[in-house]
């Protein structure tokens, strides 16, 4: 048995306006945001995590 559209008990509510508004392009990155950004990712790449520390302060002394 196929249902169509139309024996919904209910109508299909509309699309919100949000999800079909267009939007202006976001402005591009300026040349030192571009660079900031590049120094930032190679930092956060190549810096080591910290270490885990232990919860018990027992462990350490053996």
């Amino acid at each position: 048995m196929s249902t169509s559209t139309h024996d919904r008990a209910y109508p299909e509510p509309a699309a919100h306006p949000n999800w079909t508004t267009r939007r202006p392009a976001p402005r591009p990155l300026t040349p030192a945001q571009q660079q900031r950004n590049r120094d930032a990712l190679l930092r956060a790449q190549h810096t080591p995590s910290p270490r885990r520390t232990r919860k018990n302060p027992t462990e350490a002394a053996r």
